[in-house]
């Protein structure tokens, strides 16, 4: 009915568009009339929804560098089998304590160069816009506090070696990164991963000190060469890396002089230790030997091409290579302390890295 109470068909109905119906005066083309009714947006669709979450979580993956994870547990394995003690459920704690603070320096480290990242890397997470910077800076945060709370669950030995590795990371990623000391912190903060390991040991960490120096010193040589990746143009520096790379693979594959005697292994439940007084079996000298050949090989030809050619592409390549021979370093080292168990444990990370890297199709993503 309409309002005088007529019919409502009785009310004439014009035959065309009236003024109403027409587009605005310069609208373009195919444009709404005016006062037609515009339809509400309704929700995304699921398979829109599911890539945008596919979206976000590959860009965390990248902003934290997951396949670089993989070298991280060998650390605190290869420093509990130093310490002449069997890995047991403190050492679990302590990697995961040393995951977190991993993936705390990679979140603060881009937060830190998003300046930078965004002439030099601009597809990285921050510069690109995929995360904010307020949320890689939480992340960070979050992480390190996940990591003490770790620490301190292992042990007051664990905890007092976790505060000065935050701090390094902290310092490293903030203030030391672009100075003459930033090789060193680096390699202070994976010295300091290792003996997180062996602090969770019975042993203690004083044993386990030369393995920490040997990989410290792979990670300053990694770190310097790393300096020169987007530039490239250094040879003496990959040279340098590769003569360490040698002198390492002689010291990691030099069977461990005996301990006192009456030293004896931990006998806490876990993986296979030392055997009695320290001194490695024949058939962990071999492998030993084995790994430190994989460490030389996977480090050393990476090297070799970046001193030949000092370009940014084959610079990066060394840093990639010298990354990945952070595994088989970490199980020489800890079958030269005599644990076959854990150095074959470990030198199991380094496919598993790989394939995950295939299968997550994060194999191109830089793990620097």
């Amino acid at each position: 009915m309409s309002r005088t109470g007529a019919p409502a068909q009785d009310t004439p109905t014009p035959a065309g568009p009236t003024a109403a119906d027409d587009p605005a005066p310069g609208a373009a083309p195919g444009a709404v009339p005016r006062g037609a009714a515009t339809p509400l947006p309704g929700p995304a669709p699921r398979a829109s929804r599911t890539r945008t979450r596919t979206a976000r979580a590959g860009a965390w993956a990248e902003l934290l560098r997951l396949p670089a994870l993989f070298t991280v547990p060998g650390d605190a394995l290869a420093g509990a089998a130093a310490s002449d003690s069997r890995p047991g459920p403190r050492t679990l704690l302590a990697i995961g304590s040393s995951l977190c603070l991993y993936e705390a320096g990679m979140a603060l480290n881009d937060w830190a160069d998003r300046t930078e990242d965004a002439a030099e890397r601009p597809h990285r997470p921050l510069p690109s816009g995929r995360i904010r910077p307020a949320a890689a800076l939480t992340a960070a945060g979050a992480l390190t506090g996940a990591g003490l709370a770790l620490a301190a669950a292992a042990g007051r030995p664990a905890l007092a070696v976790a505060a000065p590795l935050t701090a390094t990371v902290w310092a490293y990623d903030l203030a030391l990164k672009h100075t003459p000391a930033g090789p060193a912190a680096m390699a202070a903060a994976r010295a300091l991963d290792l003996l997180l390991g062996a602090a969770t040991a019975g042993g203690g960490i004083r044993t386990a000190l030369p393995s920490a120096a040997l990989l410290g010193t792979h990670t300053l040589v990694v770190t310097a060469v790393s300096r020169r990746e987007t530039t490239g143009g250094s040879v003496l520096t990959p040279l340098a890396a590769l003569a360490t790379t040698g002198a390492l693979t002689r010291l990691v594959t030099h069977r461990r002089t005996r301990l006192p005697a009456g030293r004896r292994a931990a006998a806490a439940p876990g993986l296979p230790g030392p055997g009695p007084a320290g001194r490695p079996p024949r058939a962990t000298g071999v492998l030993a030997t084995a790994l430190g050949a994989a460490y030389a090989a996977t480090a050393a030809r990476p090297y070799f091409h970046a001193a030949l050619n000092p370009s940014p592409p084959l610079t990066q390549r060394a840093v990639g290579g010298g990354i990945r021979a952070t595994i088989p370093l970490q199980a020489a080292l800890a079958a030269r302390s005599g644990s076959a168990g854990t150095a074959l444990l470990v030198a199991a990370l380094a496919p598993a890295g790989r394939m995950f890297a295939r299968r997550s199709g994060m194999r191109k993503v830089s793990i620097t």
